[in-house]
């Protein structure tokens, strides 16, 4: 990921995300599931009824959520893709028909965005209705990254159809696997584990005497089967489910915050940490390239990356005031930051927090895109070290006085206040899809819901670019 972030650096300006035009209307298909099934109405939100009725419905067509689904070493094996929570849990009724629209604009929008030709060697994990998978828009996706999570639906039958088991022969033949929910909460699934590549648990209801018991149950009749739990609150849970032998994990544990002390970050975070300080105070050029010089690894990559095909230089630079002077302070400060959040990402879950994020920072960097340039590279700075606690494992506080960063910055990050603050809410809220939230933050900042919306699938689809080049 590194080196291609690092090639970016030298787009002086970030590309605009996609602009909603005045006359522009959702899909056909999120067009008759507005109809039908009308989203209900959050009224503890603050909101201006006449203004916003419509944009909820707005940000549910171009917003596809997504979350990180860990492998047993922490890293991110791939994503589960769906349109925002609300929008599922508040769509009434809950029809045969209303889950197949739903469905079917899920899988329309993941294949509009591209997102799986951006997974690289990760896998989008999509949850479908059991009766939808034969829908011909499925086959649009790669076969070698789609996991289908069946949903169960209500049949009077006690066991699964011989269509539907004939569907999931069909599909894994193409190449495409299948996943089912707890065959102990879907009795009507148990007939299916042989047939299947993955099995769903709930982290918040597994004991282990259940968890044991379904795993032997699995390893005896599918062993290529995986487990993926769900929803897995802190650390503990993950450690518990990962004993009993659980493959993938999936939850908030992932960027959760903990009391973290006495953690040694090593030399090289405080000769970031005393590099960064120095561009802040904006100290002499030939000091910056003083203290760059004391650390060898910092100036072969500074070197090597300045010097490679992708910066499009003419010339040769064998200095490190040359490739400062080429380089410039405001995207070296940037480059040295991710360096700092990079330097701890082969603790557990590192990866993973730091492309969260790159996602956040990204996406407030492209709300700032009317701004100037300086702006820019502090709301980009601001979403990248929201969460550089959480990366190094430091508590925030300590993590943020060692960078000594522009006040603008921190007040954002630990109080929720400043010029950044409504931004970096913002961008929070497209990455919980908090509907509500989205909607009323962004209409305080004079911003359309749906634009904000864009602009985090664009900061998603460039972050997963990043990914796939730097598996290339």
């Amino acid at each position: 990921m590194l080196k291609n972030f690092f090639r970016r650096l030298f787009r002086r300006s970030p590309p605009p995300g996609r602009q909603v035009s005045a006359g522009q209307t959702p899909p056909a298909a999120f067009d008759m599931l507005n109809r039908q099934a009308p989203l209900i109405q959050d009224v503890s939100a603050a909101r201006t009824p006449a203004a916003n009725d419509g944009q909820a419905h707005k940000i549910g067509a171009a917003l596809i959520c997504r979350e990180a689904v860990l492998n047993r070493q922490q890293k991110i094996a791939g994503y589960q893709f769906m349109l925002q929570d609300a929008m599922h849990a508040n769509i009434r009724p809950q029809s045969r028909r209303i889950l197949h629209l739903y469905a079917e604009v899920l899988v329309q929008n993941i294949v509009r965005a591209n997102i799986g030709q951006l997974l690289g060697h990760r896998i989008a994990f999509i949850e479908v209705p059991d009766f939808f998978l034969d829908h011909p828009d499925l086959k649009q996706l790669p076969a070698a990254n789609t996991f289908f999570i069946l949903k169960p639906v209500e049949r009077e039958s006690a066991s699964p159809t011989k269509e539907l088991v004939d569907s999931i022969r069909t599909m894994r033949a193409r190449g495409y696997r299948i996943g089912i929910p707890d065959p102990v909460a879907v009795p009507a699934y148990f007939h299916l584990i042989s047939e299947i590549d993955l099995v769903c648990l709930q982290g918040l209801h597994l004991d282990i005497e259940h968890g044991m018991k379904l795993v032997r149950h699995i390893l005896k009749i599918a062993p290529h089967a995986g487990l993926l739990v769900r929803d897995l609150p802190a650390e503990e849970d993950f450690d518990f489910c990962f004993k009993i032998g659980a493959t993938l994990f999936q939850g908030p544990f992932i960027t959760n915050r903990e009391s973290w002390t006495g953690r040694n970050l090593g030399p090289g975070y405080s000769h970031l940490t005393m590099l960064l300080n120095k561009l802040r105070q904006d100290a002499d050029t030939r000091e910056i390239v003083a203290l760059l010089k004391q650390d060898g690894a910092i100036t072969l990559r500074l070197l090597r990356y300045i010097n490679s095909a992708a910066t499009g230089l003419r010339e040769h630079v064998s200095s490190i005031e040359r490739a400062l002077v080429l380089l410039g302070r405001a995207p070296l400060r940037r480059w040295l930051a991710l360096m700092l959040c990079a330097s701890n990402r082969n603790r557990p879950r590192a990866g993973a927090v730091l492309e969260a994020a790159l996602v956040r920072a990204r996406t407030m960097e492209l709300i700032a895109t009317s701004r100037p340039p300086l702006e820019r590279e502090a709301m980009f700075l601001t979403g990248l070290l929201s969460l550089i606690d959480v990366i190094l494992q430091q508590p925030l506080d300590h993590a943020l006085a060692s960078l000594n960063i522009d006040s603008a910055i921190q007040d954002a990050i630990l109080n929720n206040t400043g010029p950044y603050a409504a931004t970096l809410a913002l961008a929070k809220a497209c990455e919980h899809m908090e509907v509500g939230s989205i909607v009323s933050i962004a209409t305080a900042c004079g911003i359309d819901p749906e634009q904000a919306s864009i602009w985090y699938m664009d900061a998603l689809a460039w972050t997963l670019t990043l990914q796939q080049e730097d598996a290339d």
